[in-house]
């Protein structure tokens, strides 16, 4: 599972042949979501609410880049990394 970006402790992955809808996977601590890309809603899982309020944040930066990393790894293509938050 390619490591997409790292910020404040919170490490964001995809996984290659995932399921539908697109999506990633945020994981802070003992904690995981599954996060829609388009909707930034959480699909599974938990996030305590600073964490996830840094996730919604860095997905709208970076939703483009996400779709990109979507496609890529359907096609069987390492992504590129992606820029932390700040």
């Amino acid at each position: 599972m390619p490591e997409l970006s790292r910020f404040f402790g919170i490490v964001v992955m995809m996984y290659a042949r995932d399921h539908s809808p697109p999506h990633f996977h945020a994981r802070y601590g003992e904690h995981e979501a599954l996060i829609d890309i388009e909707s930034t809603e959480v699909l599974r899982g938990t996030l305590p609410r600073r964490a996830m309020q840094m996730v919604e944040e860095w997905t709208e930066l970076h939703r483009q880049d996400l779709r990109a990393a979507w496609d890529a790894l359907s096609q069987g293509v390492v992504p590129a990394q992606i820029e932390p938050l700040d």
